[in-house]
C-alpha cells in the first residue's frame, strides 16, 4: 500500500506544515537595524573572515580612528561585537577594487595619491596582501603593503578585479591619475596578480570603446573560464587564455552602467547541471558621456532599468531582456541572498557619482553631492518569477540614512547585510544635507528571526566534485518532508555601486533518512566557483536559512593554480 495512502501519516505531515507556517508567522519580517559605527568612511568593505570585514578608506579624509597617532584609512570591523579596531596602511586605498586569492589571502589593487590631502604614499599602483586572519577579534593579523616591491604593473585608479579559474586576480581598466569626472587618463587594459605575460599589460579595445564613463568595469568569471566585462553601455566575453574580447550587446536604450554613471550589476545564481550563466545590470543612466559635467544636474533622473541575459548562443543572439525597477536608481549595490533572491539597495533617484568641488562641478551639486533624492528602500528581485513580477517593494523597510557616494555593503556569514559609508566630500564634512556617515546598519531579512537551521562538523577544505556530509539541526518547522537548498557564497567585495566576485553557486545535496545528516556534492570544478574562500547555507523548507559556514573550495593553494575537478561541456561562445 502507498505510504499516502497512511492516514497517520498525513495527519503528521499536516501537523508539521502547520507548524512550518505558525513559525514562519513569528518573522519580525525585514528589518533596519543601527548598532555600531566603523572608525573610519568604509568606501570599501569585504568580509575576510567569519567575524570580521575588512574596511578601507582614503587617507586624509581625517577619520576618528587613530593608529600610529594619524587617522586611520583601514580597520577591521567585529561583527560579532560591533567593534572597531585600525589596521596600518601604508598606500593611499582612495577608491581601490580588491578580491581573495585561492589561498584565502585579500588582495587589494590599485588606489590614488592626492599632493597636499593624501598622507599615506602613492597608492596608485598599490597591491596590499591581507593572509588570512585565524583570531576571531582580528587580533595580531597583518597587512602587507610597500609598494616599493609588489606594486601592479601600471597606475590604476577606479579599476576593478575578480579571481579566476586559477585562483589568480585579473584586474581591469581604471585610470592612471586623478580624474575629475570622466575617465581623464584611461588605462584601457588588463593586468593579473601574480603576474602572467611576464609582467606585461595586455590592451583592450573594449574598455577603449567604453569610454570615458568606464570606470570601476562590472566583471564576473563566467562557469566555463571566460570573464564578462561591462563598461558604459558595452560589454564582452573576455578569454583569458586567448586575449580574444567577444563583443555582446549594447545596453538597451543607451543606458550606462558604469563610473561616473554608476549603475549595478550581478551574475545570479548558478544552478547544476548546466550553470547557465545570466546578468542582471540595473540603474545607472541613459545620458551621453559626451556632455561636459557643467552642463550636467543632480536632478537628473537616473535610470529604473534592468537588463538580463543569458550568456548561451540562443540567450545572446535573443539580446537583453529590459524590465523597470518601482524606482530610478544612480549609485545602488545588489547582492545575492542564500535563497537565490536579490537586493537592490542604497544611491540616489537623480544625478551622477563623485562629489563635486572648486575643481570640477556639476551645475547645482547638493552640498558636494552629485547625485540627490535618496533611495531608503530596497527592492527585492526574484530571478526566478515571470518577466513584469521580478520586483518586490511590498515588506521591506526604509532606512533613516541616505547611502550615497561611497557608501558599501556585504552580505555577512550570519546571513543579514552589513551597510556602511556614505560620503560625497573629499574629507569628513557633517555640516552638508549628506554628510560623512560613520554609523553602521544591518538589514535583516525575515530568516533572521526565525528558529534557524544549525550546521556542524563542517569541513574546513573541500576538493572539488567530491561529496561531503555536515551535520545539520532542524527548525522544529520544517515539517517532516523539508525541502533543502545548499548554497556555497564568495561574499565579494563592495566598491562604488558594484560587488565583485560575488557569487552564489547551488549544490547538489540529501539529507538522510535522520533528518540529522546532509550529504552535498562541491561544485564540479573551479571553473564554475573559482578556488577560495567560500561560505555554505542551507535554505530549509524556502524559509529557514542556517549561518554561512566558512570553507575552503579547492587545494588551498597560492595561485596559479592547475584545473581542479572534473570537465563540464559548455556551449562555446568565445
Amino acid at each position: 500500500m502507498p505510504i499516502f495512502n497512511s492516514p497517520s501519516l498525513i495527519l503528521s505531515l499536516l501537523a508539521g506544515l502547520s507548524t512550518a507556517a505558525a513559525t514562519a508567522s513569528t518573522s519580525r519580517g525585514w528589518e533596519f537595524v543601527q548598532n555600531g559605527t566603523s572608525g573610519i568612511l568604509a568606501i570599501e568593505m569585504t568580509i575576510v573572515s567569519p567575524t570580521l570585514a575588512l574596511l578601507y578608506d582614503l587617507s586624509g579624509t581625517g577619520a576618528p580612528l587613530q593608529i600610529n597617532n594619524h587617522s586611520a584609512w583601514g580597520a577591521l570591523y567585529d561583527l560579532e561585537t560591533n567593534k572597531v579596531a585600525p589596521i596600518d596602511v601604508k598606500s593611499d586605498t582612495f577608491c581601490a577594487s580588491g578580491a581573495i586569492l585561492s589561498n584565502g589571502s585579500m588582495v587589494s589593487v590599485g588606489g590614488n595619491w592626492i599632493p597636499g590631502f593624501s598622507t599615506g604614499s602613492n597608492g596608485l599602483q598599490g597591491l596590499r596582501i591581507f593572509e588570512p586572519c585565524k583570531t576571531s577579534d582580528g587580533h595580531g593579523c597583518t597587512l602587507f603593503d610597500n609598494p616599493a616591491t609588489v606594486h601592479l604593473a601600471v597606475p590604476r585608479w577606479y579599476p576593478s578585479s575578480a579571481r579566476l579559474y586559477d585562483g589568480s586576480l585579473i584586474i581591469a581598466g581604471g585610470s592612471l591619475n586623478f580624474s575629475l569626472f570622466y575617465n581623464e587618463f584611461p588605462e584601457n587594459s588588463f593586468e593579473f596578480f601574480p603576474k602572467k605575460d611576464h609582467g606585461a599589460v595586455r590592451p583592450s579595445p573594449f574598455l577603449k570603446r567604453g569610454g570615458p564613463a568606464n570606470m570601476f568595469p562590472r566583471i564576473f568569471a563566467l562557469p566555463d573560464g571566460t570573464v564578462y566585462m561591462l563598461a558604459g553601455n558595452q560589454s564582452i566575453i573576455y578569454n583569458v587564455d586567448t586575449g580574444k574580447e567577444t563583443r555582446l550587446p549594447d545596453l538597451p536604450n543607451g543606458v550606462k552602467a558604469t563610473n561616473p554613471f554608476d549603475g549595478t550589476a550581478q551574475l545570479l545564481p548558478l544552478s547544476p547541471p548546466n550553470y547557465t550563466p545570466e546578468v542582471l545590470v540595473c540603474g545607472g543612466s541613459d545620458k551621453s558621456d559626451l556632455i561636459p559635467p557643467i552642463k550636467l544636474s543632480s536632478q537628473d533622473p537616473a535610470s529604473h532599468q534592468c537588463s538580463r541575459i543569458t550568456l548561451t548562443p540562443a540567450g545572446i543572439k535573443k539580446g537583453w531582456v529590459v524590465e523597470r525597477m518601482p524606482e530610478a536608481r544612480m549609485l545602488p549595490e545588489m547582492l545575492i541572498l542564500p535563497t537565490g533572491e536579490l537586493i537592490i539597495i542604497n544611491g540616489g533617484q537623480t544625478g551622477y557619482s563623485a562629489f563635486s568641488s572648486n575643481l570640477t562641478s556639476i551645475s547645482d551639486p547638493v552640498g558636494n553631492s552629485n547625485s540627490d533624492n535618496p533611495n531608503f528602500t530596497p527592492t527585492l528581485y526574484d530571478p526566478n518569477a515571470p518577466v513584469g513580477q521580478r520586483m518586490i517593494k511590498k515588506g521591506l523597510p526604509a532606512s533613516k540614512i541616505p547611502r550615497m557616494y561611497h557608501s558599501t555593503v556585504s552580505l555577512t556569514p550570519s546571513g543579514n547585510f552589513m551597510i556602511a559609508g556614505s560620503n560625497p566630500n573629499l574629507n569628513v564634512n557633517t555640516t552638508v544635507k549628506y554628510a560623512t556617515e560613520f554609523r553602521v546598519e544591518h538589514l535583516n531579512p525575515p530568516y533572521m528571526s526565525l528558529e534557524r537551521p544549525v550546521l556542524s562538523h563542517v569541513p574546513s577544505k573541500v576538493a572539488f566534485n567530491t561529496q561531503f556530509s555536515v551535520q545539520i539541526n532542524l527548525p522544529k518547522g520544517a515539517g517532516i518532508f523539508p525541502t533543502v537548498k545548499v548554497a556555497l557564497m564568495d561574499l565579494g567585495f563592495s566598491s562604488h555601486a558594484f560587488h565583485s566576485s560575488a557569487r552564489l553557486v547551488y549544490l547538489d545535496a540529501k539529507l538522510d533518512s535522520d533528518h540529522k545528516t546532509l550529504h552535498i556534492t562541491s561544485p564540479p570544478n573551479n571553473r564554475v566557483y573559482p578556488p577560495g574562500i567560500g561560505y555554505i547555507y542551507v535554505t530549509v523548507a524556502d524559509t529557514y536559512v542556517s549561518k554561512g559556514a566558512q570553507v575552503m573550495i579547492g587545494s588551498g593553494a597560492s595561485p596559479p593554480v592547475p584545473d581542479q575537478g572534473k570537465k563540464i561541456s559548455f556551449e562555446t561562445i568565445n
